[in-house]
């Protein structure tokens, strides 16, 4: 039975509270796991490699070449597509490379009253490790969400993992690889690939930054090893917050709230609606659909123990319960869903109107799915192309533009007791 909440109740704060700030991960504490997996991959780099790749994806290989998947494979994977499917990869690619194109930002420089040429410019990273997770299904989608923007933004080296599955990454997995322009596949995953990527091997070359979801040894391992290399975000189990009045068709809903259900066990579905009989018909509706799909089981356990209903007397009280959940995905299946949107500042990725099922996000609509998770949406953002680029700022100041501002420099230096900053100005200043 999904958990039902009352918006009017003395608890609904602290149901919320406890609703989202459960535990959703695996029970059993993972860092001192990856700490031990990321130390192996820096000490022993290849044979370490090879040794978790066999324990963890009983995947045997002689050399860490051997997981290397080579660019004729990925063009052999595209070729071998079934046309109707190429047709839709290649239209997501398309709308995904059009929208994170608009992405770039602009380098500016100017000259202010002073005199003193200031500016910033943008240049991409070196390289970028792509992670793709694999371990329950192949997601294609996320190879163009995580590949394109890294090209876009003009990365040079776009090195893509994936744990294998049956001693080989998914052929789709490969030829999304292919459409995207990847410049390495290697079969691996997990906490041992990500070490790999930040740390580098005898055979794998390190990268500069490494981003994409996972699972929680995976999230893990990004967090242990920035700093090391840039990540994007530590993302946890997917996740949906979908806002419904009862002009909408109960089933619609309820395949909305199951779309993020089945993903898995740990995802979390949450429905807000200001009409109780529509939240008990899309209760039912839920019912109706879980034996019509694959992953039945995996959506049932995320619905049962991690999704929940929500009432409300009236949509105006919306808005700041949405805000303090700040999900990964927001739909908005309202009349003036657009005006509605205005009044949440806190999602990963909004859908707005009856006709945009966050589904459509995940695939072909064109911004990224890669999304913050677990309330992060209130201070960080889905990956873009910013994510592979760097700001750099330019100051140039000639001898009468230094003389116009040093003396204030030096008057803060001699304050904070830095005697050579002030030095290095005031020689100037005595030319």
């Amino acid at each position: 039975m999904v958990k039902r909440l009352d918006f009017q109740s003395k608890n609904f704060n602290k149901d919320l509270d406890e609703l989202l700030t459960s535990k959703r991960e695996l029970d059993s504490d993972v860092h001192d796991a990856v700490a031990s997996i990321i130390a192996d991959i820096r000490d022993r780099g290849d044979a370490a490699l090879l040794a978790l790749t066999l324990e963890f994806d009983n995947l045997e290989c002689q050399k860490v070449s051997d997981l290397a998947v080579s660019q004729s494979e990925m063009v052999a994977a595209l070729n071998a597509l079934d046309k109707d499917l190429r047709a839709a990869l290649e239209l997501a690619a398309e709308r995904i490379f059009t929208f994170h194109e608009k992405q770039l930002p602009q380098d500016f420089s100017y000259q202010d009253q002073a005199g003193v040429e200031l500016g910033m410019r943008y240049t991409p990273v070196d390289s970028a490790g792509l992670y793709v997770p694999g371990g329950k299904a192949a997601y294609p989608s996320s190879v163009l969400m995580n590949a394109i923007p890294a090209m876009v933004a003009g990365v040079n080296r776009r090195v893509l993992v994936a744990p294998a599955r049956k001693g080989q990454v998914s052929q789709l997995v490969l030829a999304a690889a292919a459409i995207a322009g990847v410049s390495e596949v290697w079969c691996i995953g997990g906490a041992q690939a990500v070490a790999a990527l930040a740390y580098g091997t005898e055979t794998i070359e390190r990268v500069d930054k490494v981003v994409g979801p996972g699972n929680a040894f995976v999230a893990a391992a990004k967090r242990q090893v920035f700093g090391q290399v840039g990540i994007d975000s530590i993302a946890g189990p997917s996740e949906i917050l979908l806002v419904a009045d009862a002009n909408n068709n109960p089933y619609w809903i309820a395949a909305d709230l199951l779309s993020q259900a089945e993903h898995d066990e740990a995802a979390q579905s949450i429905l807000i609606t200001d009409d109780t009989a529509f939240a008990d018909a899309v209760a039912a509706a839920v019912e109706t659909i879980f034996p019509q799909l694959d992953r039945a089981d995996v959506a049932r356990q995320s619905w049962s123990n991690n999704g929940a209903i929500i009432t409300v007397d009236t949509m105006d009280e919306m808005p700041g319960i949405a805000n303090k959940i700040a999900a990964e995905h927001l739909e908005l299946a309202l009349e003036d869903a657009v005006t509605w949107s205005r009044k949440i500042r806190h999602a990963g990725a909004i859908f707005m109107g009856r006709y945009t099922p966050e589904a459509i996000g995940d695939y072909v609509a064109g911004p990224n799915h890669v999304l913050p998770t677990a309330r992060t949406a209130r201070f960080s953002s889905g990956l873009g192309v910013a994510d592979f680029m760097k700001r750099t700022t330019t100051v140039n100041c000639d001898v009468d533009s230094f003389a116009a501002i040093a003396p204030a420099g030096i008057a803060i230096a001699d304050a904070e007791g830095l005697g050579a900053h002030a030095l290095s100005m005031r020689i100037r200043m005595n030319r």
